[in-house]
This record gives structure tokens, C-alpha cells and sequence, in this order.
């Protein structure tokens, strides 16, 4: 018996731009495109974040260690992460943003300002 979610398209190497093209094509056969303002896509970004944070919300952080181990909740969580990452890369790609050019750069600044070996300055 086949899972009618199981198709080709999801079984595709993975790939951002890939993954941009196939959020793109889903908004544009529905007649989205008119809502998915930057302003919009952030707004819903948040949401989505909240969404997977509520998940965490009250464990003790041995329990949000473990949340994967329960199935339920697993799928809540790979859910919710999959929510924000289209969302996120929905605002890249109407903002002409490259999320992964913009990672590096952020990485590489954090390494300037955060070098390895001296006393912590909390977290960017």
C-alpha cells in the first residue's frame, strides 16, 4: 500500500533553491503570491516559530532533551520545523536574500566578534 503524502517531488535530493522553486510554485497555483508581502512572510515566520517554542514551553530542559523520543511529539516538532524553514525561505527568496551566503557572513562576523579561547560574552 503506497502513502498518498509519499510522492516523487518529496523524494527529490534536497536542495535550497529546489525547495524555493517548489514553495513558489505551491503559492503560485493557489493565487498567494498577492499576501506573501515580506511583511506577511515575516509575521507568519514568527508565528511558526511560536508554534515549535510552545512545544518546549514548560519541559525542563532534561525533557527537551528527550523530546524526540516520543513519536507524537516528534512529528509536532519536524512539523513545526518544517513551518519556519518555509516561511524563512519564502522571505529569502521575495527579499532576494541567500540564506546560506547570509549564514556564512553571519558566522564569520560572530567568529570576529566572538573569538575561541577568551572569557564568554553570552551568546549572539
Amino acid at each position: 500500500m503506497t502513502d498518498p503524502h509519499d510522492d516523487a517531488a518529496a523524494r527529490r535530493p534536497l536542495d535550497l533553491a529546489g525547495l524555493q522553486r517548489r514553495l513558489a510554485d505551491f503559492a503560485a497555483a493557489r493565487d498567494w503570491q498577492p499576501y506573501h508581502t515580506p511583511k506577511n512572510l515575516a509575521a507568519a515566520l514568527s508565528v511558526e516559530s511560536s508554534e515549535l517554542l510552545e512545544i518546549f514551553q514548560w519541559l525542563t530542559p532534561e525533557e527537551s532533551a528527550r523530546v524526540m523520543d516520543d513519536p507524537d511529539t516528534a512529528h509536532r516538532v519536524t512539523d513545526e520545523v518544517a513551518d519556519v524553514l518555509a516561511y524563512l525561505l519564502q522571505l529569502c527568496g521575495v527579499l532576494d536574500v541567500d540564506p546560506l551566503a547570509a549564514l556564512a557572513a553571519k558566522i564569520d562576523r560572530n567568529e570576529h566578534r566572538f573569538p575561541a579561547g577568551k572569557p564568554d560574552r553570552g551568546s549572539p
